[in-house]
């Protein structure tokens, strides 16, 4: 292990005198001409040392692991059967989104959008009424658990998955815009209103100009002197967003802990080493590892001698965290991902950053050729691509790949059916079709982890459940995760 590390650091080295040669002064080694100098065209190429780790979020090393079922299969689901995969490096939140950072995200949402647009405002707003139960009095919980400050720092739940996607959208715009404030290249805007608000691909694609404090130089001598930021300067950070299954599962189970030679010396059944609930550790000896329901109505454990001493959701951070310092991947609330859920997913995802759920899109054009105005909320706009222009490819052929191999006319066992299939089609709508044929459609969202509510059977990583994208649940949360751009480990 300390060899492969040596290596990696020889690769980064390495790496890092590459970009150290296209520093001012260096120049093209495919063309010879220097880079940034205005005299021969000032073609720019600037410092890049590593990528920024955004506010909140824990660096994940990635690798291969055997994804999927790791106990006896109780539920009788048959939807997880082992696979060995690669998950690439990665960032996530080390705890679930608070109340308060959601909150924050309300707050911004009525300031900018309450005046002309109130409906953007309502429809982000958590569903409190999931805490209602036609055989328990939880309506404290319905009037306090959001809004209260003793609740601020517990995870948001009653927030569906099509909510937690824009929040992830928000937060990415907002921690670039900081990133440009601390740069200098912006002032800082609490005037921003409906269309005129900071958003990255507005702003990378010139629709967006806000309150320019220092402008870049563009050395470009046909330009104006000045310029925005662009891409290729690496300031701004990749999306927020949520997690893949696999990358969720991969960050819950914390191999990086427990291996030796790519060998994973214990098999765990949780994100922590043994098979217990409790700690074996001698400073804390038989104290919970994670909130979760013990047993047929013992949320807590009993008066004087708590367990999990949480009959709801616990503060965000509480308890121990696993080996990536990621707290929370076993109980207090399940997770939100990124997938669709298909019960043989295993057997059809690629074994390289798997993921189902695809549906490419490509920015609106006008007749000319150039992006379309963005929308009145500031937003740039999108459609999928279609079959013409996905017609020459060999590795897509259509926008809407969800179905891919599980449900679309390919994967029928009607020869007929596919046969007579239109060119078109992303569904039979006979295997997926809700409520006739299946309770899971294309709409329905993988959660990972075990909740407050859950016996500890469900705190496994491997366990696997689904609910309808617009459905919202008491023991759902969410964590945003960040693509990791470049090298898999990190060079600071």
């Amino acid at each position: 292990m300390k060899i492969q590390r040596i290596l990696q650091v020889s690769v980064l080295i390495a790496a890092i005198a590459l970009v150290g040669a296209c520093k001012k002064g260096g120049n093209s080694r495919t063309t010879g001409w220097d880079y940034n100098n205005s005299k021969n065209g000032g073609f720019e190429v600037r410092d890049f040392a590593d990528q920024e780790t955004g506010p909140g979020l824990v660096f994940i090393e990635g690798g291969s692991f055997t994804m999927g079922q790791s106990q006896d299969d109780v539920m009788f689901d048959w939807n997880n059967a082992p696979r060995r995969v690669t998950v690439a490096s990665f960032y996530m939140d080390e705890t679930e989104v608070r109340n308060l950072d959601y909150i924050e995200y309300l707050y911004w949402l009525n300031r900018v959008y309450g005046t002309d647009y109130p409906g953007v405002y309502r429809k982000a707003l958590p569903d409190s009424l999931v805490w209602r139960d036609k055989m328990a009095y939880n309506e404290p919980l319905v009037e306090y658990y959001f809004r209260h400050p003793a609740y601020r720092g517990y995870p948001v739940v009653g927030v569906n998955w099509t909510q937690a996607n824009d929040y992830c959208a928000w937060r990415t715009d907002r921690v670039n815009e900081m990133l440009l404030i601390r740069k200098g290249i912006l002032a800082m805007d609490p005037a921003q209103k409906n269309e005129n608000n900071f958003n990255t691909e507005a702003y990378l694609a010139g629709q967006y100009e806000g309150l320019v404090d220092k402008p870049l130089p563009d050395l470009n001598p046909n330009g104006t002197g000045t310029r925005k930021v662009r891409m290729e300067d690496g300031i701004m950070l990749p999306k927020y967003r949520l997690p893949t299954e696999a990358e969720w599962e991969y960050a819950a189970w914390g191999l990086i802990g427990n291996t030796l030679y790519e060998r994973v010396v214990e098999k765990k059944n949780y994100p922590w080493n043994g098979s217990q609930t409790r700690t074996s550790e001698s400073r804390y000896y038989g104290s919970m590892m994670d909130n979760f329901r013990r047993g047929k109505g013992d949320y807590m454990g009993v008066a004087g001698n708590l367990n999990d001493g949480a009959d709801i959701p616990a503060p965000c951070g509480s308890y121990f965290p696993n080996d990536y310092g990621l707290y929370n991947m076993a109980g207090n609330v399940s997770e939100w991902v990124l997938d669709v859920y298909r019960p043989l997913s295993f057997e059809d995802v690629s074994g390289l950053r798997p993921f189902r759920g695809n549906v490419f899109q490509t920015p609106v054009r006008d007749a000319e050729g150039f992006l379309a105005e963005k929308d009145s909320l500031g937003h740039m706009k999108y459609r999928n691509i279609t079959t013409a222009e996905a017609a020459s490819r060999k590795n897509y052929r259509k926008a809407d790949n969800i179905n891919y191999l599980d449900g679309d006319f390919a994967s029928s066992v009607d020869n007929n059916l596919w046969k007579d299939a239109p060119s078109d089609s992303t569904s039979t709508n006979l295997m997926y079709q809700y409520g006739m044929s299946s309770l899971i459609s294309d709409h329905a969202r993988v959660y990972k982890g075990g909740s407050w509510k859950d016996p500890a059977y469900y705190l496994s990583p491997s366990q696997r459940r689904y609910l309808d994208e617009s459905d919202a649940s008491d023991a759902i949360g969410f964590r945003c995760a960040m693509t990791r751009v470049g090298g898999g480990i990190r060079g600071k």
